[in-house]
C-alpha cells in the first residue's frame, strides 16, 4: 500500500492576502484556485519544487474558525519547510519583509530559523544536513 499526505489547511483570513504572501513574498506557486461558490474557494499553494504536499488556503468562515487564525499549533511550530539552499532563502525572505523571529542557528539535523507567516504561525525554514 502507498499513501501519503496531498495538502494540509491553513486557516486563513482572506484568500487574497495569504495569497500575496505565500505566492508574492515565500515564491510559493500557486497550484489552484477554484471557484466553489460565492464565498469559497479551493486554493492550492505549494513551495517550488514540492511534489505531493500542498497548503489548502481555508478561509475561515465562523467564528471559532477565526479564532484559529494564526495558532493552529498552539503557539508551537507549525510547518517545516525544508531548502536545499538556507543562506538564498533566508535572505530572499528577509528582502521581502518575511519576519524571522531568531537567527540563524546550527543544530545536529542541520541549519534552521523560525519565522511567522503573516498571520503569526510559527515555521521552521531548514536546510538538512547531507
Amino acid at each position: 500500500m502507498t499513501q501519503h499526505l496531498a495538502a494540509i489547511a491553513l486557516v486563513v483570513r482572506d484568500y487574497d492576502e495569504a495569497l500575496d504572501f505565500y505566492v508574492g513574498k515565500l515564491g510559493f506557486e500557486l497550484v489552484e484556485d477554484t471557484g466553489l461558490s460565492d464565498t469559497k474557494r479551493w486554493v492550492l499553494v505549494a513551495p517550488p519544487g514540492a511534489k505531493e504536499m500542498r497548503l489548502l488556503l481555508a478561509k475561515a468562515d465562523n467564528p471559532e474558525q477565526k479564532t484559529r487564525i494564526g495558532n493552529q499549533a498552539g503557539g508551537r511550530v507549525f510547518l517545516f519547510l525544508h531548502t536545499d539552499d538556507f543562506q538564498r532563502d533566508y535572505e530572499a525572505y528577509r528582502a521581502r519583509g518575511v519576519r524571522f523571529l531568531e537567527p540563524p542557528r546550527q543544530e545536529s539535523y542541520g541549519k534552521v530559523a523560525v519565522f511567522v507567516d503573516l498571520y503569526g504561525n510559527k515555521w521552521d525554514l531548514i536546510e538538512r544536513r547531507g
